[in-house]
């Protein structure tokens, strides 16, 4: 089965500042949190604090759902559901990649205990949603 892609018609929501990214928790209900990533080559980026409860429960359970509303139209969406795969970032080359981004140093975030890993999401289904048709 191909990978499914984005389609042009909603890749300009993956310049978007942030994201909101589902994990299922022990009990099997969603866990939302609004996340910064970075996209390239149709493979969504994040990474988490190792402290964090998302990354316990993608250890446990890696299937996400990583979601961009459209801010100027609220009808207009992106939903990529997909697998996440978990690297270490213990040198933290790729949270200094994201923090170029947004102009922020992660390290800062992360308190006295540093630790990062980066989350990989390889989509398996793309929903690429207006509802106003325009």
């Amino acid at each position: 089965m191909a990978t499914p892609v984005i389609p042009d018609s909603h890749r300009d929501l993956l310049e978007s500042d942030t994201a909101i990214l589902a994990t299922n928790g022990p009990d099997g209900r969603p866990q939302l949190s609004a996340v910064w990533f970075l996209a390239e080559d149709d493979v969504i980026r994040v990474s988490l604090h190792t402290s964090r409860q998302k990354v316990k429960n993608l250890r446990a359970r890696p299937g996400v759902t990583f979601f961009i509303l459209d801010p100027a139209a609220p009808t207009r969406y992106l939903e990529v559901r997909g697998d996440a795969e978990i690297a270490d970032d213990s040198d933290y080359a790729f949270a200094h990649h994201l923090g170029t981004k947004y102009q922020a140093d992660l390290r800062a975030y992360d308190g006295s205990h540093p630790g990062r890993v980066v989350v990989t999401i390889r989509p398996t289904r793309v929903n690429a949603v207006d509802i106003a048709g325009d």
